[in-house]
């Protein structure tokens, strides 16, 4: 008895666990859905023509202004948008050997999308981006001495203190669809919005942003060293921007939940991939919801077999 109420209660702990997941499966699949919905049905746009509002664009993602090719901060590769991670490969008492990041970072300097009607900028803040590339390889020291190499040795991956590095980026002269909330915006709203960005992505370097601004080396910045900082941020924008005095139109994120998405592919690839993932996530439902309806029946059947009392012989 004691081993068939083990066996339900093992039975009806798996069946729980099954229908979290049949939960979270079913959860992504609406969430996918209705990415689907809004990529199919959102209509593409001409950039110069397109209304405020949630909007779908395509073009090429170009580097804004004077800023040129933006460089990628492992491999320096020409990009206008990256992200980058840096893990090392560490043991622990409790959990013995894993991978620890220790340093990380995501641009947040809009760029340039162009069609054949006009361009806006993108600001890529919150959104899901789907890069144009993305590698992952290994090395020795905490930046890689170049851009992935082919055939690293199997056992440096294991070494203890071997680096692992992420990389992905967003090319220029990439082909982009955006699915995001365009807004046209005043000269000096943008320039402030910009200022802003540039100054976190370069607090993300506090080595480099104390050696620019702290002329006191007091390990610091002071209120007139961040002033200045704040100078220099307002100067690199203006000139990114080219000094146009003429209204930007700006896609960035949405403020009534609608998906904010950038993606290297094209309209109709970007929707056969949602309806892809969509229907994996039904059928990851429907089977883990089915698995956890059988163990729990098996586990109740167990149940009420090991608890129900003991037939008495009949007498004749």
């Amino acid at each position: 008895m004691t081993a068939t109420l083990k066996s339900a209660d093992d039975a009806l702990v798996l069946a729980a666990f099954l229908g979290l997941a049949a939960v979270y499966a079913g959860w992504q699949f609406f969430r996918l859905l209705r990415r689907d919905r809004f990529a199919a049905d959102t209509p593409i746009s001409k950039i110069r023509s397109a209304a405020q509002g949630y909007v779908h664009l395509e073009g090429e993602a170009r580097p804004t202004g004077a800023q040129g090719e933006v460089l990628s901060p492992l491999t320096n590769r020409p990009c206008v948008w990256w992200d980058y991670k840096v893990e090392q490969y560490r043991s622990g008492r409790l959990k013995g050997a894993v991978w620890t990041c220790v340093e990380q970072g995501t641009s947040v300097s809009p760029f340039l999308l162009h069609d054949a009607d006009g361009q806006c900028l993108v600001g890529p803040v919150g959104a899901e981006i789907t890069p144009t590339a993305r590698h992952v390889w290994h090395g020795k020291t905490p930046r890689p001495d170049g851009p992935p190499a082919i055939g690293l040795p199997f056992a440096t991956v294991f070494d203890d203190g071997v680096y692992r590095y992420t990389e992905s980026i967003l090319a220029v002269g990439a082909r982009v669809t955006v699915l995001g909330e365009l807004r046209s915006q005043s000269l000096v709203t943008e320039i402030d919005a910009q200022v802003r960005a540039l100054l976190s992505e370069w607090k993300q370097d506090q080595a480099a942003l104390l050696a620019r601004f702290d002329t006191n080396r007091d390990g610091q910045l002071d209120a007139s060293e961040w002033d200045a900082a704040r100078a220099a941020a307002k100067a690199a924008v203006e000139a990114q921007i080219g000094g146009s005095q003429s209204r930007l139109s700006v896609v960035g994120e949405t403020t009534h939940g609608q998906p904010f998405l950038i993606a290297a592919l094209d309209g109709r690839k970007l929707v056969s991939r949602e309806k892809h993932r969509a229907a994996l996530a039904f059928c990851a439902t429907v089977m883990l919801a089915g698995l956890a309806a059988i163990l729990a029946q098996r586990g109740l059947t167990a149940y009420e077999t090991a608890t129900a009392p003991p037939t008495l012989p009949s007498t004749g």
